[in-house]
């Protein structure tokens, strides 16, 4: 890849990568952080990895950044549970997007991950296997269950059917 064939990249995907990062994190500098170190990953290895496949690699990268600093946050205690979200509170809600968001949170990571990757980013099953390493069955799996949990979720608080 060249540095003009890079720079489009950056260009071209840059926004959708943040995005799915902002949506899984919750925190916009964190999302910078890790979407600044996948593209230094990829700069690195601009020799190996092909124009045509950049998207794939940097959601990959991505992903797996973002993992690994859930993961080290996680250890230093830095990271609330999940489980804090699942405190009911008799609140009603007319913005939607809080409402989605607050059920996307009720679900393990690679749940949202995966969701969130087929549904807001448009992936497909084998695409979103090969960012998160799973086969394609099990991200099937993964977003029915995903589903499920999500209608469960909205359905006993008599918010979205």
């Amino acid at each position: 890849m060249t540095t003009s064939e890079f720079n489009a990249c950056v260009d071209l995907h840059a926004d959708a990568l943040y995005r799915f990062i902002v949506k899984n994190l919750k925190d916009s500098d964190a999302a910078r952080d890790v979407v600044q170190d996948t593209f230094e990953k990829m700069w690195k290895k601009v020799d190996v990895v092909a124009f045509d496949k950049a998207k794939s690699y940097l959601f990959t990268a991505g992903y797996h950044t973002m993992i690994d600093k859930i993961r080290k946050e996680q250890r230093a205690g830095l990271l609330e549970t999940q489980h804090e979200n699942l405190v009911q509170t008799e609140n009603t809600y007319s913005d939607l997007k809080a409402i989605l968001d607050k059920a996307l949170n009720t679900l393990t990571q690679i749940q949202k991950s995966v969701v969130l990757l087929r549904d807001y980013e448009g992936y497909s099953y084998e695409e979103i296997g090969a960012i998160t390493g799973l086969n394609e069955s099990q991200v099937k799996v993964y977003i029915y269950r995903a589903r499920l949990a999500l209608r469960n979720y909205l359905g006993e608080r008599g918010q979205i059917i």
